[in-house]
């Protein structure tokens, strides 16, 4: 609204609208994926021995031993 009088580009849709949809939008949902805090379900695997156990809740695959060989976990 340059003018401040609602007006606005035509079909509102220029620069600074707001939509938030443009530069590489998209993508799994709010935190989905293998990065940190990619929600409580999934696996934490071993990068040495590939062992698996299931994740637990609030508690950081890496912060895991696997039960196998002894090194630190990562999240599947």
């Amino acid at each position: 609204m340059p003018r401040g009088d609602g007006t606005g580009p035509p079909g509102g849709s220029g620069p600074g609208t707001g939509r938030g949809i443009g530069r590489g939008g998209g993508g799994g949902g709010r935190m989905g994926g293998n990065r940190p805090g990619a929600g409580p379900s999934g696996e934490c695997v071993c990068p040495s021995c590939g062992g698996r156990m299931p994740h637990q809740a609030g508690t950081p695959c890496y912060n895991l031993s696997c039960p196998k060989c002894g090194a630190k976990m990562a999240r599947a």
